[in-house]
């Protein structure tokens, strides 16, 4: 008779999350209807780029689904820049590809003259062995959506000054893409950079936590296991007491820290002291010092495993990729974002409503803090559908994902153009990233 399969975990927590979140929209003030909100840009050309949104439906519709049935992982998505970059040279844009480090990364501009540049981040890496369960494909049709919305406008005589910029990210899933971009220049002279991301509601500003990559090499002495076990040193006892100390820290970490661990090499055979045994780890926290405060105390962890065993131990922070900072969000930017929103007929909850418990990473981070960002958040399955799971890769590929990246399209389109056309918000937006701090040394915040 076959084993029974482990139960299922109960859903009450989430349960419970739902319904606290219906609690919190309730109670939540309206937001200022999408005509009341003053500046941005002329009405006339905003309701052109709307509708020139609209009319890409066909296209962003082809993008989705050709993403969605052909997913590509990071570094590796050809196909995946190449359909995008084809469509935009269909519009007469020329892009340039392999740009800033990365041969699946591109470039397009779009604009002129003495003004702002601002950067439209377009993702289109996918999930090994479950696709497009982070909604990459839709990421990325908003992205173009939204800059070729804005060509006709932008190529005017009497175009408002400054610059759009598609910039294709590859490699955000695990690798921090855009680290390795910004590091080759990518937002140099940038002055501000949105994008909007799909999920199980619209969300303006929701929790996004900084994440590092972390590897525990614990070495000993091999013995045999019966004969003289007293002449090892046994590394996978240090694994263990590592993973125990893991646990036991999480007690006091912050609420919304996490800590997530596997062993990938224990030993070779039960008879043997285990000489070698290997751990990989992700450390996930709310601000980028809190971040580093839990770093520091997972070295101690690993340290202190070390100590007790008579092993040593080799701590790789990062290898093979970069941290991920927390998403600093401008609220300047999303207010414009919520607006056009309201337009296309979507609620958009404010940051807070949401539980920031349901929080995941991502590499946006890194450049929300080199400048002033937006990162969003836009309906595409029910709210009971998480990120990186099966039901959302369906979702991804849904009708609604289509609707959701029209839609995305024309936010991202109508953030962009009011920003160029109202030096005011741009002011605000740049007060407002500098009071919170302004701009931090990304590659050197860790060492």
């Amino acid at each position: 008779m076959p084993a029974a399969g482990p139960p299922q975990p109960s859903t009450a927590y989430l349960d419970h999350l739902a319904d606290e979140t219906d609690e919190r929209r309730r109670a939540a003030a309206v937001g200022p209807g999408p005509d009341s909100i003053d500046g941005g840009a002329p009405r006339a050309l905003a309701d052109l780029v709307d509708a020139a949104a609209s009319a890409l439906e066909p296209e962003l519709a082809d993008v989705v689904r050709t993403l969605h049935a052909h997913p590509e992982t990071a570094w590796a998505e050809h196909d995946s820049a190449r359909l995008l970059v084809d469509l935009l040279e269909r519009h007469g844009i020329s892009a340039e590809q392999g740009v800033f480090g990365a041969e699946t990364a591109f470039r397009a501009e779009l604009g002129g003259g003495e003004g702002p540049t601002l950067v439209i981040c377009a993702e289109y890496d996918a999930l090994p062995g479950i696709g497009h369960a982070c909604g990459h494909n839709v990421i990325a049709a908003s992205g173009v959506g939204a800059f070729l919305a804005l060509r006709d406008v932008l190529r005017a005589a009497d175009a408002p000054p400054g610059r759009v910029v598609l910039l294709g990210t590859p490699a955000e899933e695990g690798h921090s893409g855009k680290e390795v971009l910004a590091r080759h220049g990518a937002f140099d002279g940038v002055d501000a950079a949105i994008m909007v991301h799909p999920y199980g509601v619209d969300v303006a500003d929701q929790v996004w936590l900084g994440r590092r990559l972390l590897t525990w090499t614990f070495t000993g002495h091999s013995a045999h296991a019966s004969a003289q076990p007293f002449m090892g040193r046994n590394a996978l006892d240090a694994a263990n007491l590592a993973y125990q100390g893991v646990g036991l820290l999480r007690q006091q970490m912050p609420p919304v820290d996490r800590v997530h661990a596997i062993m990938v090499d224990g030993g070779t055979r039960p008879s043997i002291i285990t000489e070698r045994a290997e751990m990989r780890l992700y450390a996930r926290s709310k601000y980028p010092d809190t971040l580093k405060d839990l770093s520091r105390r997972l070295d101690d962890v690993a340290r202190g495993a070390a100590l007790m065993t008579g092993t040593a131990v080799e701590i790789t922070w990062d290898d093979g990729a970069h941290p991920s900072l927390p998403v600093r969000t401008n609220a300047a930017l999303t207010s414009r974002w919520v607006a056009a929103q309201q337009r296309r007929g979507r609620e958009v909850l404010p940051g807070g409503v949401v539980s920031e418990t349901l929080a995941a990473s991502t590499d946006f981070g890194n450049v929300s803090f080199r400048v002033p960002g937006m990162h969003p958040l836009i309906q595409v399955a029910d709210p009971s559908v998480a990120l990186h799971t099966p039901e959302f890769a369906a979702a991804a590929g849904s009708e609604r994902a289509v609707r959701a990246a029209v839609d995305g399209a024309a936010g991202l389109a109508a953030t962009a153009l009011d920003y160029l056309c109202d030096p005011a918000l741009q002011a605000a937006v740049r007060d407002e990233f500098e009071a919170a701090g302004g701009a931090i040394d990304v590659p050197r915040y860790f060492d």
